[in-house]
């Protein structure tokens, strides 16, 4: 079985999304002048429209900027925090181990707009009532079901239905069909607000109050009109004659790269038809993956400084460890499913936009906040209810995220933007599209196009692999004989991305592709 890839190659501005409708309005507003920045946010709009399970309002945004001649990109930090009703002492007491993901207490702080405004105070050259044209049009005059959308709905109906903001997601009480007309009239009327009103529509105001009334309180008006994002310091690394940059804890985005770093010292068969190869990727990635829920948390807390988390002499170490021939023995991480959206763009004038914005589970919690069409995420799954844990929930405190987009650079230029969903699988997907490009040389579509792995888990003493059903049988008897318990799954499973790439070549030269996977995903360029 084959699918087309889709690809744009050219000079211009190129944008590759999650879905169609999202990349031509990225596309659209940088033809018309406006910037990579610009683009991203009327995408990011679109996206949260009309693929509510990946992304929304109600979740949280990071992104990387990187400007031509600057010497590292730009990260905004765009994650909520707890709130003051958030009580890991009454959660235990309750006898839970782990917060519930459909619970009021999974809810932080959304941080989505906040995310717009500060994107666009500091490298935005359009309006937010100029950017969110392309969402609130779609909302009003509806928007073709993509077949993702439509399996969605049915899998979640029996959590969502009854929700308010529900009902315009189910005409007539049911499910829509693949490529039926959805209107969402109640989102569209919020992002109206937003485009005449900024974040204050949403962050104080009818809308902060229907959110407080939808977490019982786990989140307080006050908590969300204090919300504000940060600009932090990117952390890197210099692999395959790039520096590739990711967003710090608490993000996990540094474990994609602290892969790459050892699968670029094993050097292993360029080949991706040669089971060593991949043996090579998933050991560099169990290498690094078991330690994540030790590590990652809200920066104040987190014990170790981050700029330490890729120092060569804490990660190459574990090349002792990894043997060509056999699997590894790790302790196991933590496990944590994931709703995401990642998208990307360059425009004209070389400024790169790596951007990834998230729901969590889906949908999130399942609640939404009154009539606004917003569903909260519940991006609080992410804390740990172990007591003096770095992670442990508390107001005021940002959890552990998956989201993990990355930016590299070629000196002081944009060389590969490149991006995915996929919860806690976010790094392995990244470090296998990073090995396909870098180091087996593979063009954008091609990597596309490869069969990829995808683990569970880390190990503690067994490497679990799913392999899609393309994977050559010889890849899978050789990583069986080197130790991997090896099952087979489906050619293109939708979950296993959508990956997002874009590479600038040194003339300038841009190629985006788009992920098979998901059949609404696209590249498009000017």
């Amino acid at each position: 079985m084959t699918r087309p890839v889709s690809t744009h190659a050219g000079h211009g501005a190129v944008a590759v999304t999650p879905h169609h409708l999202a990349t031509a309005a990225a596309v659209e507003v940088m033809h018309g002048g406006g910037n990579a920045v610009d683009g991203m946010i009327a995408a990011n709009a679109v996206l949260g429209m009309v693929l509510p399970t990946t992304c929304g309002i109600g979740g949280d945004l990071f992104a990387i900027v990187h400007r031509p001649g600057e010497d590292r990109p730009e990260v905004l930090n765009a994650s909520g925090r707890g709130g003051s009703g958030l009580d890991a002492t009454r959660l235990r007491d309750a006898g839970h181990a782990t917060i519930p993901l459909r619970d009021p207490s999974s809810i932080t702080v959304p941080g989505c707009v906040d995310g717009w405004e500060a994107l666009l105070d500091r490298h935005g050259t359009r309006t937010l009532d100029q950017l969110l044209v392309p969402a609130i049009r779609l909302g009003r005059d509806g928007f073709p079901v993509s077949v993702e959308l439509a399996s969605d709905l049915v899998r979640i109906a029996p959590m969502i239905q009854g929700q308010p903001s529900a009902d315009a997601l189910y005409p007539d009480g049911s499910a829509p069909e693949p490529a039926q007309r959805l209107r969402r009239n109640d989102l569209a009327g919020t992002l109206e607000g937003i485009a005449t009103g900024g974040r204050d529509a949403f962050y104080r105001g009818p809308v902060a109050d229907a959110i407080s009334q939808a977490t019982s309180g786990v989140l307080q008006p006050a908590d969300l009109a204090a919300n504000r994002p940060d600009w932090v310091e990117p952390i890197g690394a210099g692999v395959f004659g790039l520096q590739a940059w990711t967003v710090p804890p608490n993000s996990q985005g540094y474990l994609a790269l602290a892969a790459v770093m050892l699968i670029e010292a094993l050097d292993p068969p360029a080949d991706p038809k040669d089971p060593e190869f991949h043996h090579a990727v998933i050991e560099a990635y169990r290498a690094v993956a078991w330690e994540r829920d030790d590590q990652v948390a809200d920066p104040r807390f987190a014990p170790t400084p981050h700029e330490q988390l890729l120092d060569p002499e804490r990660i190459l170490t574990r090349l002792e460890s990894i043997d060509p021939d056999t699997v590894a023995i790790w302790p196991p991480p933590g496990e944590a499913p994931g709703g995401t959206a990642y998208f990307c763009a360059v425009d004209a004038n070389g400024m790169a936009v790596s951007m990834i914005q998230s729901n969590f589970t889906g949908i999130g919690s399942g609640i939404s906040a009154g009539r606004t069409g917003v569903f909260l995420h519940n991006r609080g799954g992410g804390f740990s209810l172990a007591a003096g844990h770095p992670n442990e929930a508390a107001p005021g405190k940002r959890p552990l995220h998956t989201l993990s987009p990355t930016l590299w650079t070629r000196g002081d230029r944009a060389a590969l933007v490149l991006g995915t969903r996929g919860g806690h699988q976010q790094p392995q997907y990244l470090a296998q599209m990073a090995a396909l490009l870098l180091h087996t040389g593979l063009s954008p579509a091609e990597a596309e196009m490869s069969p990829r792995w995808h683990a569970e888990g880390a190990g503690a003493g067994a490497s679990v692999i799913t392999v899609e059903g393309r994977m050559p049988g010889d890849v899978v008897d050789g990583l069986r004989v080197r130790g991997h318990a090896v099952e087979k799954g489906l050619d293109f499973p939708q979950g296993w991305g959508p990956v997002s790439v874009i590479t600038i070549a040194e003339d300038g030269a841009r190629v985006g592709a788009a992920d098979p996977r998901v059949t609404s995903a696209s590249a498009q360029g000017t």
